[in-house]
């Protein structure tokens, strides 16, 4: 607990506000009072609750939150909120060979970075000032961008699955800015007008609904760009809305689902998440997923 409190009092003195998340590298579950009294998250008040919006740099509130969960994984909010823009590397999704890609290119400079528990990589940049959205870099398997609405695991936590700490590299420790072209990189593509190859044809004019296959796409690139901590939520309130264009007749019920399933791989939910989304959107919109 020393040495946690230690780096997340170490941390919150830079100007990062931390929160500690449970052993499973998931959020600490709101209070009972939290279900009971809807609030805006971010005016909520409570010590662990809501995720980063517990965050803080308040030392007597950091050792307040460390002391309540001494045995969970410290992590910083990305973002503006602490100026910070992290390029997160994974390698069990190709994220090395995408970063020597980026290093080609001279996108990534040398700059403080993590060695994280499961052997990738966060590379720690100054935030620009204007939003960068938290998601997966397009086009770069393997490559997340932690920005807002964002966050990441600070060392020394202990990774979950390989129980390998997260360390500090050595060979840089200031946080550099972004080159221009890493901050093009992180920009999501231009929204398509038209439905990407592999989409399921919809049927124009079902149910009052004159462009599904633009509807289909927008729920689906919402899921696609959504932020880390909001992409579950995201994938069952697409799930919703794909639900109304099978009950309009737009869209097979089969196709729908595989559409949504292959849309929450993307933004690496797990199968188990999938399943309770899409069943709980289209069972809230009165139609059965299997």
């Amino acid at each position: 607990m020393t040495e946690l409190l230690t780096a997340a009092l170490d941390a919150a003195n830079r100007g990062w506000p931390v929160f500690v998340l449970g052993r499973s590298k998931r959020p600490v579950a709101n209070c009972d009072a939290c279900p009971k009294d809807a609030h805006d998250p971010a005016t909520c008040g409570h010590l662990t609750c809501h995720g980063f919006y517990a965050a803080t740099t308040d030392p007597d509130r950091v050792a307040a939150i460390v002391a309540a969960i001494p045995y969970g994984q410290l992590a910083v909010r990305t973002g503006a909120v602490s100026g910070l823009l992290l390029v997160d590397v994974d390698p069990a999704h190709g994220g090395d060979r995408s970063l020597m890609h980026l290093m080609d290119e001279e996108l990534v400079p040398r700059t403080l970075h993590v060695h994280t528990g499961s052997g990738g990589l966060h590379l720690y940049y100054r935030h620009p000032g204007h939003h960068i959205a938290s998601r997966p870099m397009p086009g770069r398997p393997g490559i997340d961008i932690k920005a807002d609405g964002g966050y990441v695991v600070l060392p020394p936590s202990i990774h979950h699955r390989t129980h390998r700490p997260y360390q500090w590299g050595q060979t840089a420790t200031d946080v550099e800015m972004p080159p221009p072209g890493l901050l093009a990189a992180c920009q999501p593509p231009e929204a398509a007008q038209t439905p990407p190859a592999g989409l399921p044809t919809t049927r124009t004019g079902s149910g009052g609904i004159s462009h599904p296959d633009k509807l289909l796409t927008a729920h689906l690139a919402a899921v696609r760009d959504a932020p880390e901590g909001k992409r579950r939520t995201t994938l069952y309130g697409a799930a919703r809305g794909v639900a109304r264009l099978v009950a309009a007749g737009a869209i097979d019920r089969t196709d729908a689902i595989a559409v949504l399933t292959d849309v929450g791989h993307l933004a690496q939910q797990s199968d188990r998440e999938i399943r309770a989304a899409i069943n709980g959107g289209f069972r809230d919109e009165g139609i059965a997923a299997a």
